[in-house]
């Protein structure tokens, strides 16, 4: 399959042969890098290495090309604020490529999209990520905790990272439930229930204890209702 051999190329040779001393020659050069054009050239023949098929050349030559032309546009318009998002964008434009490659050599159909089951379990998964987190948020809107604070000290959080860990948890919870694994439930609540213990312990605050189980419970309650719904 043409898919799975251009993608197990592009995972050697965009990490596994690429040392971060390249990297960071790339990033300082920018299309000066001498390492720039390796890099493409590990990409053009390891494309053509595992499809091994003289009539494919040029898919291989494509591919060269494409990774060029992504990777230049990436060292161009990067910058450390920007720096992640281009990383996923480059990553992204390359797996496009790919993709686009095997539609044309009809490996891949849109015909999942009539499979009223996938629909379901598509449709409730996006459900579990961004609304499920606003709902929650509306929900817990009429509460205020105090402000998380070990000692006198208020602690720092990642930004959003609640909001992440809440989708993450819940699309988890929601895959256990449909491959019928309901154990790994159990897990998930004893881990989170373990990771935040210390947490809660030391704030010594009954309010953001409360704020923090009834949201855990809201989240894992959700996930669990859904994925009970498409089963």
């Amino acid at each position: 399959m043409i898919f799975i051999k251009l993608i197990l190329a592009h995972l050697l040779g965009d990490f596994i042969l690429q040392p971060n001393s390249w990297v960071a020659d790339k990033e300082n050069k920018k299309l000066k890098s001498g390492y720039l054009y390796i890099h493409v050239m590990i990409h053009t023949v390891l494309s053509f290495i595992f499809l091994w098929d003289l009539q494919l050349w040029w898919v291989a030559a494509l591919i060269g090309v494409s990774h060029f032309i992504i990777d230049a546009a990436k060292l161009s318009f990067q910058t450390m604020q920007n720096k992640k998002n281009w990383f996923f964008a480059d990553q992204a434009l390359h797996i496009l490529v790919i993709a686009g490659i095997s539609f044309y050599y009809n490996e891949f159909s849109f015909g999942f999209l009539k499979d009223l089951t996938i629909l379901k379990i598509l449709v409730a998964a996006l459900f579990l990520t961004t609304p499920a987190s606003f709902m929650i948020k509306i929900l817990l809107s009429s509460w205020t905790p105090a402000p998380e604070t070990i000692g006198n000290i208020q602690t720092e959080s990642l930004s959003s990272a609640g909001k992440y860990i809440g989708i993450l948890e819940r699309l988890m919870v929601f895959t256990f439930i449909v491959v019928d694994h309901w154990e790994g439930v159990g897990f998930m609540v004893a881990a989170k229930s373990v990771f935040r213990f210390s947490d809660l312990a030391q704030a010594k605050q009954r309010k953001l204890t409360e704020y923090v189980l009834i949201g855990t419970l809201l989240s894992f309650g959700i996930a669990i209702l859904t994925g009970i719904v498409i089963k």
